[in-house]
């Protein structure tokens, strides 16, 4: 049975009395109805019987920074080298961070609908709670509905999210009203047949800094990576010592921050150890600290938290998101609007986000969407790195590379370009955000080796070509004490006039983009080399 609007609401005043939401108004927020599809089909799927008043939901109200102008224009400064103070906790407290009035606001509101076991987010941009059908209903004036059967089985809002108009200036999205635009990781695997590999030989972690010309940079020793991870991380941290013992890299274990309650779900655990022993390896084997901030899932709520578990705690230098979603989806289930503000604030505090830009080709929502790109790699704050098919003399010396057919790139749907990129004139007039800024190896037949279960594994996709550049930055970083700000500013304002400083890729597509010379759709610029891009920035102060 459907229940009617009505019928809803006469439900949620007998449950939680007229005076809970007695507000005249309600407000918008950048949770909007989403469009829900088929998983196996991609068809559209209308919505079906109303979801249990009693199901149970985790969800997360995304708070608004304030002054968010300011803190754009202290992230153009940081980025044209006018400016090196990168953003202080004190400074995000009295200028940025939502206040304790507005915070305690949503808590009351919170409370009103019926939500318990609230928790604020250390740096107040997120206020997470425990609750249920109903108490969203009450809570945000909307309906919930189930979508689909079987495997396509769904639940989502079918109307707009919205807060009384009084938390209208507090409240920017609402997270955990559905679970039908998720997330996935970006791993593949060779093909099975060798005779289809095109000659593609794997490569051990500690190839690729002899690949991408790394090897004469000292490692990382002033800079911590963070890793975006989901589930339980405790085969990851045994193959991740199996692979120290293996290496001769100097002992330590990597630090778990449950960012939400933790999972025993251990069906990603070739993801993060892929991520792991890579930018470990493309960092120099030694590393201030590794962090993996852990998500229960990779819903939105979780991966929110995740996201701004990294920033909140400011540790990380290079943090490496080697999953993502269709952008379309992301951005009308307000999940790009929360993510993008947390990301600025990660940038201005002097962190880098290395993203992978997905291993659909130019489609990653699918037939729906035309050339749609992957979120967060569109994100205008994030380093989006794509994937190159590597071709090497031997296993350690670089020979050239081609566009990897599956590497996400494209002019994005949703996000406008960067104000240095369209400056680079490497978008040809176009106004959208172009992905992807680099490439790395991610062709799977040319892919990393990497110890999981015990045994060693081969293994691709952009989750490869995003945390080696994670690594490789952290190295460049650690030479300057982590004081340089995100590179894709200086990419797009001296990669055009200094072509040495990558391997440039002319060849293949990715189904919607060719290479072409110069930056492209396929590829960015292509892969860098590490040793030309340090060198270079040594010369370059105002990097």
């Amino acid at each position: 049975m459907i229940l009617s609007r009505p019928l809803l609401g006469l439900m949620i005043a007998a449950a939680f009395g007229s005076q809970a939401h007695a507000a005249a108004t309600w407000a918008s927020t950048a949770t909007h109805a989403p469009e829900v599809y088929s998983r196996s089909s991609g068809e559209a799927l209308p919505p079906a019987e109303a979801v249990a008043p009693g199901q149970a939901l985790h969800i997360a109200v995304s708070l608004q920074m304030r002054n968010r102008d300011q803190l754009d224009q202290r992230i153009a400064g940081l980025r044209a080298g006018t400016r090196q103070d990168f953003l202080t906790s004190a400074d995000a407290v009295a200028l940025h961070l939502p206040t304790q009035a507005q915070v305690q606001a949503v808590i009351q509101h919170l409370q009103q609908a019926g939500f318990r076991h609230i928790v604020v987010a250390d740096n107040r941009l997120l206020v997470s709670a425990e609750g249920s059908a109903m108490t969203a209903a009450a809570a945000f004036n909307t309906e919930l509905h189930n979508f689909g059967t079987g495997a396509d089985r769904v639940f989502a809002n079918v109307t707009d999210a919205q807060v009384p108009a009084s938390l209208k200036s507090t409240v920017l999205a609402v997270h955990g009203l559905q679970n039908a635009a998720g997330f996935r990781t970006m791993i593949q695997e060779p093909d099975v047949h060798p005779e289809a590999r095109g000659g593609g030989v794997g490569h051990q972690p500690t190839d690729f800094p002899l690949i991408y010309n790394a090897s004469g940079l000292p490692p990382a020793t002033n800079a911590t990576i963070g890793i975006i991870s989901s589930g339980s991380m405790a085969p990851t941290l045994s193959y991740f010592a199996a692979f120290l013992a293996k290496t001769g890299f100097p002992s330590f274990t990597p630090t778990v921050v449950n960012t939400d309650p933790a999972s025993t779900d251990t069906s990603g655990t070739p993801e993060w150890d892929l991520d792991s022993q890579n930018s470990l390896s493309a960092a120099g084997g030694q590393v201030k600290g590794m962090i993996f901030y852990t998500a229960s899932s990779l819903n939105d709520t979780p991966l929110i938290q995740a996201f701004n578990g990294a920033v909140s705690a400011n540790q990380a230098t290079a943090v490496n998101i080697s999953l993502g979603g269709c952008e379309t989806s992301s951005k009308s289930s307000g999940f790009t609007a929360s993510s993008d503000q947390i990301f600025a604030l990660g940038v201005a505090q002097g962190q880098t986000f290395t993203v992978s830009t997905g291993d659909s080709g130019s489609k990653e929502c699918g037939r729906r969407a035309g050339n749609a790109q992957s979120y967060p790699a569109v994100s205008p704050y994030v380093m989006a790195i794509g994937g190159t098919t590597l071709v090497t003399t031997g296993t350690t010396a670089y020979k050239n590379e081609t566009t990897w057919k599956s590497g996400g790139g494209g002019p994005s749907l949703t996000e406008p370009a960067q104000s240095f990129q369209i400056a680079s004139g490497v978008l040809k007039g176009a106004t959208s955000r172009g992905v992807p800024d680099i490439s790395f190896d991610a062709d799977p037949n040319s892919g990393s080796i990497i110890i999981v279960n015990g045994a060693n594994a081969q293994y691709g996709g952009t989750r490869l070509s995003a945390p080696l550049f994670a690594g490789f930055w952290a190295r460049i970083q650690s030479q300057h004490g982590s004081m340089l700000v995100s590179p894709g500013a200086g990419f797009y304002q001296y990669g055009v006039a200094n072509p040495s400083l990558f391997h440039d890729v002319t060849s293949g597509s990715n189904g919607g983009f060719t290479a072409v010379a110069g930056w492209d759709y396929a590829t960015g610029f292509g892969s860098v080399d590490i040793g030309a891009l340090a060198t270079f920035i040594n010369g370059h102060p105002g990097w």
